[in-house]
């Protein structure tokens, strides 16, 4: 059964009877297209938003004598959510091959780091690779699904994208860092100079609605780095993995982990152009399409 297009219907619906309401005044035109900016993040964080909630809900309601261990259950969730959005056109096939890269990354690096101890997984579960329970990879999937369904969404491209050969060797650098660095200098902060360097001419050109807008690359990069950081917290509150610090209690999780996920972010970039490779951006223009909006149910 395909759900995308009555979705897709309603939401044309919606915008037809909310259309000639942001034509009266503009100030309503800025507001309806904040509005559908953040209803296509939303639905671009359709696989981690469900993610997240299994993790906060299966803390709080988890049975304790219940027949699965509760990591279990959140590998064969993940997994059924991934072929529910698959069988019903929310998810392409493309897409979910560069999830399934982020997965393979995501665990080999899990594995790694529980080895050093830089984070614990304290839940038993025999869906597993040493310490580390074989959902985590889908956290990491969250990432490349939450990339690569916003680059689809606000029909993003590129001003001044730089050489095709240079975001590779900075998102190489970056995971061999995460690496590294338990033996090596850290080199983050060289990292963070070189993402400037790469893409600090770089501009995101993004259509929320029927006018194009753009932000800087490493804005966004940034920005989005905040917002995993925020879920990051939300996590380890529900006890889905736990640092050194929270052992003997939650704290919230440093400002300074933003930095690794920044840097994950360029990695996560680079692997999504594997589906999505950059398109140039066009002068600016307004869309003349009716129906723009709609683009947020594809």
């Amino acid at each position: 059964m395909d759900l995308k297009t009555p979705i897709k219907a309603r939401v044309e619906a919606f915008d037809a009877w909310a259309r000639p309401w942001t034509l009266r005044a503009p100030w309503r035109g800025h507001a309806y297209e904040f509005l559908l900016f953040g209803l296509k993040q939303a639905w671009a964080c359709l696989y981690a938003g469900a993610m997240l909630t299994l993790l906060v809900g299966t803390h709080f309601f988890w049975p304790a004598d219940a027949p699965i261990a509760r990591y279990d259950f959140l590998v064969v969730a993940a997994v059924a959510l991934q072929i529910l959005l698959l069988a019903t056109g929310l998810e392409r096939p493309r897409e979910a091959l560069v999830i399934a890269i982020f997965h393979v990354v995501g665990t080999i690096m899990e594995v790694f780091k529980t080895a050093q101890g830089s984070w614990t997984y304290p839940e038993e579960s025999l869906l597993r690779i040493g310490g580390v329970p074989l959902f985590t990879g889908f956290m990491y999937a969250c990432v490349g699904s939450f990339m690569a369904r916003i680059i689809r969404l606000m029909d993003i491209r590129f001003q001044t994208y730089p050489p095709l050969w240079a975001p590779w060797v900075l998102a190489v650098l970056a995971y061999a860092n995460f690496f590294t660095h338990h033996y090596l200098p850290d080199i983050r902060w060289g990292l963070f100079a070189l993402s400037l360097v790469v893409f600090g001419r770089t501009w995101i050109q993004f259509t929320p609605d029927r006018t194009e807008r753009r932000m800087p690359l490493v804005l966004g990069a940034v920005l989005t780095a905040f917002f995993i950081w925020l879920a990051e917290n939300l996590g380890t509150y529900a006890s889905a993995w736990v640092y050194p610090d929270q052992q003997q209690g939650w704290t919230p999780v440093s400002l300074a982990k933003m930095g690794s996920w920044y840097l994950l972010m360029m990695l996560s970039f680079v692997l999504v152009t594997l589906v999505h490779p950059p398109r140039r951006a066009e002068a600016p223009t307004t869309k003349s399409r009716r129906g723009r909006s709609a683009d947020v149910a594809a």
